[in-house]
């Protein structure tokens, strides 16, 4: 066998492999004998059917099931050899005049190559890296939640603003039913409000939905219904009351501090705001981080410019999905790609020349803390060595898991390289300014 390459230009060349009959005649006659062996075939005693035959019938299919095998290993071990850094798979080229009759094969392989290129971590123009903070306002009005929700339900008998409303909605014609609590201070229709004070226990109050709530969402809650329904709705619907509540405020004293944080943690008005802000800002981090990550690889793309083997990579999506696609399609879906192939190529070489590498040990740890997180949520803030390291093990032992923390780790690598590489402003903001601004 006998592999050579020819170069076209910087971004394209073409694979020979020549494969002689020295190179599989012994392992398709050992294959066919095989088959003598087993095959039944009328008129002759099994293991007595004559080779000639057993050739006629399956020899061609064998040939080219093994020349191929053939093809496909060496011609991989090659690319490894050589170090060929290819875009896409190697794609055959058409041979009209192919004979598998010949004792010899000749075989063309067009290879797409990638590219060479330097990355500039520091770029001319700063990226800006947002420290979002938690301000007064929003201390507060967290202070004010934890209150009403630590604090006590006395039951009236009219509704007044402020108060909450338990109740059934309905609308027979939507299929409405629904039973929910609502705030009247959650409340945005001022005809709504007007419709509700002064209703006892058992009356029944008519609500339209259009511009019922101060934030959307809280219709669907209230309804039952889903975003695609809610988005329409349109439609007058009643509420039978049923309870009606005064949240009276919890007391900010030790019990509470005790009962948020743990005995101790926390012993004054004054630690519990600056304990909502350090969580809050620590919480808003990993926003600033992902938009921060989002910026450099923008900048980066932006700033590192190369060629890519375009027709090449066009007729490899032509041919290599389920389906053959046309020359416009494949175009098409080169243009929808490209971005992110041009970012695979500079994260593949950000990787190989910082020596960025995810151990067997911090996928671990780095499980651990996730699973933490997730226990945090649901009130288990402070789970045992051993519960986590059995968690993290089960975790571990699902490779789709093992590939979503591995891409979460590099993730986290490359920013901690961003942050101390590249060229960054940072830029103090308030949550509301920051949602303002990067998400307008």
């Amino acid at each position: 066998m006998n592999i050579t390459k020819e170069q076209i230009d910087e971004l394209n060349a073409v694979v020979k492999v020549a494969i002689n009959k020295d190179d599989y005649e012994e392992r398709v006659n050992k294959i066919l004998n095989d088959y003598r062996k087993q095959a039944n075939i009328p008129g002759f005693r099994k293991g007595q059917v004559p080779l000639g035959l057993i050739k006629k019938q399956y020899g061609r299919a064998v040939l080219v099931d093994e020349v191929n095998k053939l093809l496909q290993d060496n011609l991989n071990k090659y690319l490894t050899e050589e170090k060929l850094d290819v875009l896409g798979n190697p794609l055959p080229k058409q041979q009209d005049d192919f004979d598998w009759e010949s004792d010899e094969f000749a075989f063309e392989f067009e290879l797409g190559l990638a590219p060479n290129f330097e990355v500039e971590l520091k770029t001319k123009k700063p990226v800006v890296q947002y420290k979002i903070v938690a301000d007064k306002k929003m201390v507060e009005e967290q202070v004010d939640r934890i209150k009403k929700q630590y604090g006590k339900l006395l039951a009236k008998d009219l509704v007044e603003k402020g108060f909450e409303v338990t109740g059934t909605f309905a609308n027979e014609e939507e299929e409405i039913e629904n039973k929910a609590t609502i705030e009247l201070d959650k409340l945005k229709s001022k005809k709504a409000i007007d419709a509700l004070v002064g209703k006892k226990v058992g009356d029944i109050a008519t609500l339209k939905t259009k511009g019922l709530f101060k934030e959307d969402y809280m219709l669907l809650g209230a309804l039952g219904i889903n975003h695609e329904k809610g988005q329409k709705l349109d439609v007058e619907v009643t509420l039978t009351i049923e309870e009606i509540n005064e949240r009276q405020p919890a007391e900010l004293n030790q019990e509470l501090f005790d009962k948020l944080y743990g005995k101790d943690k926390i012993t004054s008005e004054k630690e519990l705001k600056e304990k909502i802000k350090e969580d809050s800002e620590k919480q808003f981090e990993q926003q600033s981080d992902q938009k921060l990550l989002n910026d450099v690889t923008e900048k980066l793309i932006e700033t590192t410019s190369f060629d890519l083997p375009s027709e090449f990579l066009k007729k490899w999506i032509q041919i290599s999905g389920e389906k053959v696609l046309s020359e416009d399609e494949a175009k098409d879906e080169f243009e929808r790609s490209e971005k992110g192939l041009r970012y695979q190529l500079i994260e593949g070489k950000i990787i190989k020349e910082h020596d960025l590498q995810v151990q067997l040990e911090e996928l671990k740890e780095f499980a651990k803390g996730f699973i933490k997180s997730q226990m945090a949520q649901y009130g288990h803030m402070d789970p045992q060595e051993e519960e986590l390291e059995n968690i993290a093990n089960r975790v571990l032992g699902n490779q789709d898991e093992v590939k979503r923390l591995s891409e979460q780790l590099m993730s986290q690598k490359l920013l901690n390289l961003y942050k101390e590489k590249a060229n960054l402003k940072t830029k103090e903001v308030t949550y509301d300014n920051f949602v303002k601004e990067v998400y307008q």
